[in-house]
């Protein structure tokens, strides 16, 4: 394994191509489940540099191996962009990171392979589809990649809100996520005779108020919101008796997730007897809270201080925002996993259609997830020997 000089040096000399590799995947964002054409420059990548690449003909991803045996060590990256209005355009636009997560994973590849570095086992490296929709984990769990992995690394830019550029921090407690979608039915009625109706955008607004009065464990942050409503018509004399929504659901563990979902039923229940009109709820995506290994945790803190410095080390960060990285550990316990959270000034904020970072921490991100691939497959072979 090379010392941390040596390893710095060798990702230093790469500045260039890491920055050309970044504008390239940033020019040409895709939105979830789209990401054909991302997918066929990273395989282009993979495979000039020798690597075994597998893609699939049912959706967008790839997955690249490197050497072959035990221990199989796994990197993991996101590819897919958001769809969001940027200077009075509709369009895919990277306000998420993901361009840099690309990067950093494609170029500790490079940077790797270059150096003469040799896996003692495989390194199996995650290219995930459609990490914006919640199901993209999911899909390569359902193929089986996922299945030989004994330890597994990704990596998220954090705001700086919550950490300062030249920082970072050993994992990232991302919090649940749910979407339920609603239909309201009630019954239309003339504008002038409200009585003979059922107001879809009332029974609507008794819905919002009753978000409100749900209360879990304090302990542990949980919300609920009314993020989209459709209701009525251009006709504005007429009682609307179908309205559309849709709830975001957050909490920061996945025990509360299930305790914060059954209190919405419950509450859309009594609101619709109540109105006695009909309310049908449908499940979209949920995403589980962050299952963090200690062990994959404690060799990503390593592999930070032989970067950074243990001055720039910092706790881990607690975030609602949610992660689909996290189905890897709850579906297949045995992976040892962890997401390095990179400080890079990012501002104003993860989504926002003007979103910037500082791209020289792209340079700390390589160094410490080529670091954290050493250590790992260092001490794997000391368990062995011993």
């Amino acid at each position: 394994m090379f010392d941390s000089v040596a390893w710095k040096e060798i990702v230093a000399a790469r500045m260039q191509a890491i920055d050309e590799t970044f504008r390239h995947l940033h020019a040409n964002p895709e939105t979830s489940w789209q990401e054909v054409e991302t997918t066929r420059y990273l395989a282009k990548r993979m495979r000039a540099l020798g690597l075994k690449v597998t893609t699939f003909s049912d959706c967008t991803g790839l997955v690249a191996e490197w050497g072959e045996g035990k221990p199989v060590v796994g990197l993991r990256t996101d590819i897919d962009a958001l769809w969001q209005e940027v200077d009075g355009e509709w369009r895919a636009n990277h306000s998420c990171g993901h361009d840099a997560h690309m990067t950093m994973i494609v170029e500790t590849v490079e940077a790797l392979i270059g150096s003469g570095y040799e896996p003692p086992g495989t390194l199996k490296v995650l290219f995930q589809p459609a990490e914006e929709k919640g199901t993209g984990a999911l899909k390569l769990v359902e193929k089986g990649v996922v299945d030989d992995i004994d330890y597994l690394y990704g990596v998220h830019l954090r705001p700086i809100q919550e950490m300062a550029n030249g920082t970072a921090g050993p994992a990232i407690y991302n919090g649940a996520a749910m979407f339920l979608y609603g239909e309201i039915t009630g019954v239309s009625a003339h504008g002038a005779r409200p009585h003979l109706g059922i107001n879809a955008i009332e029974v609507a607004g008794a819905i919002i108020s009753g978000m409100g009065q749900i209360h879990v464990d304090p302990m542990v942050p949980a919300t609920v919101k009314m993020t989209m409503l459709q209701a009525g018509g251009d006709s504005y004399n007429i009682i609307p008796d179908k309205a559309r929504f849709a709830l975001d659901l957050r909490a920061q563990t996945n025990q509360a997730m299930d305790e914060l979902i059954g209190r919405v039923r419950r509450v859309i229940e009594g609101i619709a007897l109540s109105y006695q009109a009909t309310i049908a709820l449908t499940p979209g995506s949920r995403m589980v809270a962050a299952e963090v290994d200690e062990e994959a945790k404690g060799l990503m803190e390593q592999a930070i201080v032989d970067v950074l410095g243990r001055d720039k080390l910092r706790a881990a960060p607690v975030s609602p925002g949610a992660e689909d990285f996290h189905f890897y550990t709850v579906e297949r316990p045995h992976i040892k996993a962890t997401m390095l959270a990179l400080g890079c000034d990012l501002q104003p904020g993860l989504h926002h259609p003007q979103m910037k970072f500082e791209r020289s921490a792209l340079q700390s991100g390589v160094e410490i997830l080529g670091r954290v691939v050493m250590r790992t497959f260092a001490q794997s072979a000391e368990k062995a020997a011993r």
